[in-house]
C-alpha cells in the first residue's frame, strides 16, 4: 500500500441530526431546540449533534435520542424488516436513517456532512434542553414547515425559519413517516402498546393531515392480516362506552396497502 497521507484532503466533520415525530394532542409534533450559541443563535433548529470518534453513526444517533428524550432506541436491524419494525417496548423509539446532507454551504463553521435519522414514538413528556441548546420544545409539524407562527413566537419575535438546512431535513423526514405508514405498520410505533382502533385513527388523521371515515378505518385496520391483534381488554381513556384494546400485529408490511387519501 502506498503512503497515504491525510493532509492532502480538505477535513470535514459529520453530524446527526434528529426528526423527532410524535402525536400530541391530536396534532404531529417534532421536538426543535433553541440553539444556544452560534451559529444560528437563538433559531429553532432540530437535535443533534457531531459524531464522536469512537462511535458509528447508529451509535451517535441514539445517543443524541436518549440525551434529548430519555428515550432508549430501537434497533431496526434486529427485526424481520429492518424498514418498518415498531418499537419493542414501551419505553423505546422507532429509530432509522433517513438521508445524507452534505451541500458544502449548510454550516458556515465548516465543511460539515449530517447523516439525519427519524424516530417515532408514542406522546412524549416536556423535552429538556442541553448541550449548546438553551430551550426545547415540541412543535406542530404544520407550523415549522410554514415557517414559525403562532405558536412558535414568544415575546414578539418574528417567525424565522430553522436553522441550517433542518427545514428540508423535517419536511423529508414528515413524508417518509406519510409514506411509510401506508405500507407498514409503523403507525403503530406512535401508540402505546395497547391502543384502540380509534387511537391509531388518530395518529394516521394526524400525520396524513386529514380525516378519515371511522367506520371504514376499523375496516381495513382489522381486516389487514397480522396488523393488529386484540390485547383481551377494554378501555374508557375515551370517554362513551368500553373500545377494545389493540396491540401490534406481527405484520411488518400491509398487504393491502393502506392508502393516503388524495388531496
Amino acid at each position: 500500500m502506498s503512503p497515504y497521507d491525510p493532509s492532502a484532503f480538505p477535513p470535514f466533520a459529520v453530524t446527526v441530526d434528529l426528526v423527532v415525530l410524535t402525536v400530541r394532542r391530536h396534532a404531529l409534533c417534532t421536538l426543535v431546540v433553541r440553539r444556544g450559541e452560534p451559529p444560528f443563535q437563538g433559531r429553532w433548529a432540530l437535535p443533534g449533534g457531531f459524531v464522536r470518534a469512537d462511535e458509528d453513526l447508529g451509535a451517535a444517533a441514539a445517543r443524541e435520542l436518549s440525551e434529548e428524550t430519555g428515550l432508549a432506541a430501537h434497533d431496526p436491524a434486529s427485526a424481520p424488516d429492518p424498514a418498518s419494525a415498531p418499537p419493542a417496548d414501551g419505553n423505546g423509539a422507532h429509530l432509522e436513517q433517513l438521508a445524507t446532507y452534505g451541500d458544502p454551504a449548510r454550516d458556515p463553521r465548516m465543511r460539515v456532512v449530517s447523516v439525519a435519522h427519524l424516530a417515532l414514538a408514542p406522546d412524549l413528556p416536556a423535552p429538556r434542553a442541553g448541550g449548546d441548546a438553551d430551550s426545547a420544545r415540541w412543535a406542530p409539524v404544520e407550523s415549522l414547515l410554514g415557517r414559525l407562527d403562532g405558536d412558535g413566537r414568544e415575546d414578539g419575535e418574528q417567525p424565522a425559519p430553522l436553522a441550517f438546512d433542518h427545514a428540508r431535513i423535517l419536511a423529508d423526514g414528515v413524508e417518509r413517516a406519510r409514506s411509510k405508514i401506508e405500507y407498514s405498520s409503523l403507525a403503530t410505533a406512535f401508540c402505546p402498546p395497547e391502543f384502540t382502533v380509534g387511537e391509531l385513527r388518530r395518529v394516521y388523521e394526524a400525520v396524513w393531515g386529514v380525516a378519515l371515515d371511522p367506520r371504514n378505518f376499523h375496516r381495513k385496520v382489522t381486516g389487514t392480516p397480522g396488523f393488529l391483534v386484540p390485547s383481551g381488554g377494554t378501555t374508557t381513556r375515551q370517554g362513551g362506552r368500553p373500545a377494545q384494546l389493540f396491540r401490534a400485529g406481527g405484520a411488518t408490511l400491509l398487504n393491502p396497502p393502506m392508502l393516503r387519501p388524495e388531496a
